[in-house]
């Protein structure tokens, strides 16, 4: 009996060490493994010399924003957590276009993990945490989404979460921030620009640094900056939803630059579909159990999927910023940029850093995958990972 109630008080001890800890989770949008190296960033050259950076981060494919970032929250592939990209078509729910909203994912994210295991969170602008997971929300969010709020306001919020009693502070605490993924897209991975908003991120970045070193609170919290994907220069487009249009097919095309779902509104169609797609060039054409495994969700696969490789792009720019990027980019002598390709490939790398606590000084890791970014936080904070995550977490220490 008294090994029992020794063991119990051990437990009860250690859940408590670790219900403690504080993991703060930054996203930088489209944040290429190599950008922290284009500048004097004094914030992460902090946490790099005083913590760990991994080589690079691979992100899962496609390696699209809303993906990357739902399979950097639940551990699983896009096929599995249902997000198979930025926009698709669901067959039973209709267009997914952007949306933050919990009822499109099919797999517990890390947010309600830690909540369903006593863990209160808080998360800003993170994609699917704007409304609540099958009756479970956040105990604090920041919602609707605003591109245009600045990373002034989340260190604001951060050090308000932060600075709530101890009983009522969130112990994970997820932010999406803007990286380098506008001026990349719009002016090329490689415009001056792209050191430009990534210093200004990085000031931000140093106050909460200060923050945390004010309020000496290093020995239980840590922080980890991901990306979702990388960026690489486009010059040239394969223009198949025009090419369809003009053959007079009636064809639904969603998708971005790299991948494209066709969904044939009549099934006589299929042969003709696939003389138009022979014609075009760069691309590579799939069907039925072809289709790449990530791109392959319950409802939300297309009759044919059409992929690509830099530095070809598919189809024409259908949001106002894409269009006003391809108008502007040869009058201002700018290059082009883009992602979701191959996710081994060099320039679809992201960034991993981490500093605090659990985390040895300068210990190196060459790689990290995204999906074994929410594992690697559930261990941080002592509760079991999302229920669909596919990878066991990576040791910091």
């Amino acid at each position: 009996m008294r090994l029992l109630l020794l063991a119990v008080g051990l437990c009860v001890s250690l859940s408590t060490f670790a219900n403690d800890n504080i993991v703060i989770l930054l996203s930088w949008d489209g944040m290429r493994h190599d950008f922290p190296d284009r500048g004097n960033f004094p914030a992460l050259k902090r946490i790099e010399q005083e913590g760990i950076r991994a080589n690079r981060l691979t992100p899962v494919y496609l390696s699209n924003t809303f993906p990357g970032h739902v399979s950097l929250a639940t551990g699983a592939e896009p096929n599995v957590h249902g997000i198979v990209d930025n926009v698709f078509f669901d067959r039973e729910k209709g267009l997914y276009a952007y949306s933050s909203e919990a009822d499109w994912l099919t797999a517990e994210p890390l947010w309600i993990a830690a909540e369903r295991q006593g863990i209160k969170t808080a998360t800003y602008f993170w994609v699917g945490s704007e409304s609540d997971w099958r009756g479970q929300g956040t105990s604090y969010r920041m919602a609707p989404f605003d591109s245009s709020r600045p990373e002034s306001a989340k260190v604001d919020k951060i050090i308000e979460w932060l600075e709530l009693p101890d009983a009522e502070q969130p112990k994970l605490i997820m932010s999406y921030w803007r990286g380098a993924d506008s001026v990349a897209h719009m002016k090329g991975p490689d415009h001056a620009d792209v050191a430009q908003v990534i210093a200004e991120q990085d000031f931000e970045l140093q106050r909460l640094l200060g923050y945390i070193d004010q309020r000496k609170l290093w020995p239980k919290t840590t922080l980890i900056i991901v990306s979702d994907h990388g960026m690489t220069q486009v010059t040239e487009s394969v223009e198949v939803k025009s090419a369809l249009e003009d053959a007079g097919l009636n064809v639904r095309v969603t998708g971005g630059e790299a991948a494209q779902h066709l969904f044939l509104k009549s099934p006589t169609d299929r042969e003709a579909v696939r003389k138009i797609l022979a014609n075009q060039p760069h691309i590579q054409i799939f069907e039925g159990d072809d289709i790449p495994v990530p791109l392959a969700a319950p409802n939300r696969t297309g009759d044919i999927v059409v992929t690509t490789q830099p530095p070809y792009s598919l189809g024409r720019a259908e949001s106002f910023t894409d269009k006003l990027g391809l108008f502007l980019s040869p009058l201002l002598g700018w290059s082009r940029g883009s992602h979701g390709y191959d996710p081994t490939s060099e320039d679809m790398g992201g960034i991993f850093f981490a500093i605090g606590n659990g985390v040895t000084k300068g210990k190196k890791i060459e790689d990290v995958h995204q999906l074994e970014v929410a594992p690697t936080v559930a261990q941080l904070l002592g509760i079991e990972p999302p229920q669909s995550a596919s990878r066991p977490g990576i040791s910091l220490n």
